[in-house]
């Protein structure tokens, strides 16, 4: 059934069928995108149809009825069942959009023929989006968006689905927020750019680090200068990976983040207490860019003077650089939960068409329940559904308390089954009726 836009559409939600698994990575920014149509006269490629991204330097070749990439002078494909290659894309963009009602009726009219899903968020401030398909459908999107000049240098991160789609429903809204913070941000300078931490190129950050790590190892800088890494995000996210040297957040949730707002009585271990404004360099990061960029200006209005952002976040850096100074997975906020960094990386294939599977380290990580180390850097839900808790978890201890985070839960009255594999809770209906 297609939805006719109106004017007056503010929030939109449509369920679309599920497909196949797929899997396939790529990214672009600033530069053009061109799509076109051709026949394939490869035997790897047999029908016609597909889809060809090409940027300077790189050409990604997605195919209708196999998973196939290829670029840099090699290539990769793998038969599917179904025949389709799903890719997850993130982006976001602070500009002044007048009328959020009509922007939000253009794009649904665009994307009614398309076989997506996911969060889009607008506003007056500009969009937030994260969303999964077909990869067909899903660069088109973008295509589409950068052709307007308030998004044609969009810096949009690629990653790959592992089961079809990573969202259960598009949700096109006029969100009174980009994203959740305590008291909103529709009065933050967010298209200020001044107000706004300095963005750095991974490579910058890179050396950034480097610097730190120096620091730490030798005597305080001559200059006086200190320089403080931040993370960014929850408790959580850093418990399956992060910067080597940041401190966990002890927050679960962006909007309670309150770093250098409160004096050091009331947050004793906040690394901002009795810093100097003038003096010190923060080194600000999150997964996509966005929480930083917005939390940049509260500490702008707060006097900090040198506030620095990972620009497009760790996706981001751990596709330009890799896996130097980060540890670990990067947790993600959809199906997938958690990906290894090679999964933004441009890796070389082996003679069967595979990619090399990366080690990550796991050591840091602990098991929620008994402390003991954890070697599946990906969170599960206890089983108590009125508890929910995102946590990690050994094999064991899975086993004994039946998939909950602690005994309590273990008599809840909503207690669904344990989940076993990369599977996520369905909703309490299924396992009710049942």
């Amino acid at each position: 059934m297609r939805a006719s836009p109106v004017s007056a559409i503010l929030s939109v939600s449509l369920t679309l069928p599920l497909l196949p698994l797929a899997s396939t990575n790529t990214r672009f920014s600033g530069d053009p995108i061109r799509f076109r149509q051709y026949v394939s006269h490869n035997r790897s490629l047999s029908r016609p149809g597909g889809l060809v991204f090409e940027k300077p330097g790189r050409r990604w070749t997605f195919c209708c009825k196999c998973r196939h990439r290829q670029g840099n002078g090699y290539a990769k494909s793998e038969a599917l069942n179904e025949g389709e290659d799903f890719i997850v894309l993130n982006f976001y963009r602070f500009v002044s959009i007048e009328d959020p009602a009509a922007e939000i009726a253009k794009h649904l009219s665009f994307l009614k023929d398309l076989n997506i899903r996911g969060r889009i968020y607008l506003n007056e401030q500009g969009i937030n989006a994260q969303y999964s398909g077909p990869s067909k459908d899903a660069l088109a999107y973008v295509e589409w968006l950068k052709g307007d000049d308030r998004f044609s240098d969009l810096l949009v991160q690629i990653s790959p689905a592992i089961n079809g789609h990573a969202f259960p429903k598009l949700k096109l809204q006029n969100k009174p927020s980009l994203v959740q913070y305590e008291g909103g941000i529709s009065h933050l300078p967010l298209l200020d750019p001044p107000m706004r931490a300095k963005p750095l190129e991974p490579s910058e950050w890179k050396r950034k680090l480097k610097d730190l790590t120096a620091d730490d190892e030798t005597s305080p800088s001559s200059s006086g200068r200190s320089c403080i890494l931040l993370d960014v995000r929850n408790g959580y996210e850093w418990d399956v990976g992060h910067f080597r040297g940041a401190r966990r957040p002890e927050v679960d949730c962006f909007r309670n983040t309150s770093f250098g707002l409160a004096d050091e009585k009331e947050a004793p271990s906040d690394p901002l207490i009795n810093v100097d404004k003038e003096k010190t360099d923060i080194l600000m990061y999150c997964t996509g860019g966005i929480r930083c960029d917005v939390y940049s200006t509260v500490l702008r209005q707060r006097g900090f003077k040198n506030l620095y952002t990972l620009k497009g976040g760790v996706s981001h850096y751990l596709e330009e650089e890799g896996t130097a100074d980060w540890v670990g997975n990067l947790f993600v906020f959809d199906s997938r939960l958690s990906l290894p960094p090679a999964a933004y990386g441009n890796n070389a294939v082996d003679e069967a068409g595979r990619t090399p599977q990366t080690p990550v380290d796991t050591s840091f990580a602990r098991c929620y329940i008994c402390d003991s180390q954890v070697q599946e850097l990906r969170h599960r839900n206890c089983a108590n559904l009125d508890c929910n808790r995102l946590f990690l978890c050994c094999a064991e201890c899975v086993i004994d308390l039946k998939g909950c985070c602690c005994s309590n839960c273990i008599t809840a009255p909503r207690l669904r089954p344990v989940l076993h594999g990369l599977k996520r809770y369905e909703k309490w209906h299924v396992y009710r009726d049942s």
